[in-house]
């Protein structure tokens, strides 16, 4: 089993930064990507940004140029840099570890960690 934790999330206002973190413990042998997920109130949750060992970073459009993942290098964790926030960055943040599953990936979830932005 795998176990994901989130922290560092926080209220913060508008232009400030966060740097959200995300530890995999447990059988993490096979984990070979990381992903940030958000989901702002009232929204469907989204996919931010992700990260696979092998490839480069993968970002949606509305976060590219002020979210930034990143590696502890030989640790299951990943780093999200959040710069220049906005209101509209308000949400839960969650972070999975996943794991090569049959002819797709099998991510493991954690609970989640919240971001409030104020104007």
């Amino acid at each position: 089993q795998v176990q994901v934790a989130e922290s560092g999330g926080g209220s913060v206002q508008s232009g400030g930064s966060l740097t959200l973190s995300c530890a995999a413990s447990g059988s993490i042998a096979d984990i070979n990507g990381m992903k940030w997920y958000r989901r702002a109130p009232g929204k469907q949750r989204e996919l931010v940004a992700s990260m696979r060992w092998a490839d480069t970073a993968n970002y949606t459009d509305s976060v590219k140029g002020r979210f930034t993942i990143s590696r502890d290098n030989g640790q299951k964790t990943t780093y999200l840099q959040i710069d220049n926030l906005k209101p509209e960055d308000t949400g839960v943040y969650f972070c999975t570890a996943a794991r090569p599953w049959f002819n797709g990936v099998y991510e493991y979830w954690g609970q989640g960690t919240q971001v409030t932005v104020s104007s």
